[in-house]
């Protein structure tokens, strides 16, 4: 077994296929030199200084895991079952694509000075001293990462401006209505947030906006959004879709005999929602490899249709989300939106489909078991936010 790829869905497999049974060889191969380690401190705590690293708490050794780091992969020849890879071609008798997102980066910024990217533990150690120094910083994308380092920047006493392109945050994962209570965050927080803003050009210590303005700025950090991390299996046969991802079926396999592909990079049909799911999140990274490990090993088949969920702290609030909404689906309110506590869920055909809860955590635990049980909702009832979300089902 070759793992091409060592974050999450890469060590997860790795581990699954241990706990599942496997016995033959296991080889994880990473690009980054560091140990394996979990990306959502990288916003947080390791951003801060508040902890030094965030690895996983896996003794490879004792898995009998081959890890093999600081080695990036070049290719795939499926027909002879080989990975190519920067120290030489690796032999597989399957394969795990996990090599997840990368993120977008911003056209004509290469190579200027203090612009940055958060997506990897070396790029928050580049922007941990620039918190530290208290520098004026000029965000660029209202997205969840954007919004996620704002808040450890003005946590860290920096003065941040917040440029989105959209009318609105999150334009791209949230309907204008969900998504319009949330500007008022940044200006609670002491941040500035511009939307309709588009960046012009970026120089040395200023951002220039479209319409000629200029923003000071000692530090900009792109957060745009990511794409599967897919470039090198150019030329593999291996079926890639709209979003340069790893076209995988329901029991995660790739389309060449032997090749699996979970996490950030691929995506899957989900018979839920019925249509094909392509989730950057790392509840996905988290789940998908135990269904790989299933298929891997054969013993017992198993599909992969989960309900997707994320996290995301930001300005003092707890955002959770589970499910996904399309915009045909009925949105129902509990609790005000201008408040501090709220949620947000999304009808189909009555059926919980998915929700938005802010600072509520209980909404979101019960909400979830809801929408994988796929039962019918009493509308009205959900509006009370002092009702129990489980007992707003219909019958």
């Amino acid at each position: 077994m070759v793992v091409v790829g060592a974050g999450m869905a890469g060590v997860q497999t790795a581990v699954a296929l241990r706990e599942q049974g496997f016995t033959g060889g296991v080889t994880v191969i990473g690009a980054e030199p560091h140990q394996p380690y979990d990306r959502p401190p990288l916003s947080k705590a390791v951003l801060l200084g508040t902890a030094e690293g965030s690895a996983f708490d896996v003794d490879f050794e004792a898995l009998d895991v081959d890890l093999r780091l600081g080695c990036e992969a070049r290719g795939v020849r499926p027909a002879e079952r080989v990975l190519d890879t920067e120290a030489g071609p690796v032999a597989y008798d399957d394969l795990v694509l996990a090599t997840g997102a990368e993120p977008v980066t911003l056209p004509g910024t290469e190579g200027v000075p203090g612009v940055h990217l958060l997506r990897t533990l070396d790029d928050a150690e580049r922007l941990r001293p620039v918190l530290a120094r208290q520098h004026d910083i000029v965000v660029v994308g209202a997205g969840w990462i954007g919004a996620e380092f704002a808040t450890a920047a003005r946590e860290a006493g920096c003065a941040v401006t917040v440029v989105e392109a959209a009318g609105r945050p999150l334009a791209g994962a949230l309907p204008a209505e969900v998504a319009a209570p949330m500007a008022a965050w940044y200006a609670d927080a002491g941040a500035e947030l511009r939307t309709g803003a588009r960046v012009e050009r970026v120089e040395p210590g200023a951002v220039v906006l479209a319409d000629g303005s200029r923003l000071p700025a000692d530090a900009v950090v792109v957060g745009i959004g990511a794409r599967p991390a897919t470039g090198w299996l150019a030329g593999s046969g291996i079926e890639l879709g709209a979003h340069g991802e790893v076209v995988a079926d329901g029991r995660l396999r790739a389309s060449v005999p032997g090749v699996y592909a979970v996490g950030d990079c691929a995506s899957f049909p989900s018979a839920r929602y019925g249509e094909r799911l392509l989730v950057h999140h790392w509840d996905n990274a988290l789940q998908g490899p135990r269904t790989v490990a299933a298929n891997i090993i054969g013993v017992t088949p198993s599909v992969y249709d989960p309900v997707p969920y994320f996290w995301s702290e930001q300005f003092g609030r707890f955002v959770q989300y589970a499910g996904h909404h399309g915009p045909a689906d009925r949105l129902v309110w509990r609790g005000d939106p201008a408040g501090p506590a709220w949620t947000a869920c999304w009808l189909r055909e009555g059926r919980l489909a998915a929700l938005l809860a802010v600072g509520r955590p209980r909404d979101l635990a019960q909400g979830r078991r809801l929408i994988e049980a796929g039962r019918t909702m009493d509308a009205e009832a959900l509006t009370d936010p002092a009702r129990p979300l489980k007992s707003a089902t219909a019958g």
